[in-house]
């Protein structure tokens, strides 16, 4: 039976519109902030501890925007739209730089499989996106 990993994400919204970007320390990659969901964590207490932990910013989790699935690592993404509410940025181990990105700079900034989930969760339909990708591009649905 194939094992899957289970990520979890915030893409965290300003009341201005900005967006909460992490670049990471191993790969230099711009993303939201995110990371490997614990055996015994609720996967929104999951994002609301990895968006503290690599920004210094403590959040809320508004809704699951997003299912992503890399087929090629067997890595499932949770991604929740959160909304800041206490903290000041600052980097971690495990990010190089944090920054508030425009929406039109997420396309700039960051690779087609992590933009797409904050413009997903950008989106206003509160329907959640599901999307499989191969780690570079995402894969058109059958």
């Amino acid at each position: 039976m194939p094992l899957h990993s289970v990520s979890v994400a915030g893409v965290v919204v300003h009341d201005d519109g900005r967006v909460l970007a992490i670049q990471r320390a191993d790969n230099g990659t711009w993303e939201p902030p995110g990371g490997v969901l614990e055996l015994d964590e609720r996967p929104e207490d999951g994002a609301v501890r990895e968006v503290l932990e690599e920004t210094g910013i403590h959040v809320s989790v508004e809704r699951l925007t997003g299912v992503y699935k890399n087929m090629t690592r067997g890595v499932v993404a949770l991604v929740f739209r959160c909304r800041p509410v206490d903290g000041v940025e600052r980097t971690s181990s495990e990010s190089t730089a944090v920054e508030w990105l425009l929406p039109d700079e997420v396309e700039k900034w960051m690779g087609e499989v992590y933009a797409v989930r904050v413009l997903d969760a950008l989106d206003v339909t509160s329907v959640p996106h599901v999307r499989a990708h191969d780690g570079q591009h995402l894969l058109e649905s059958a």
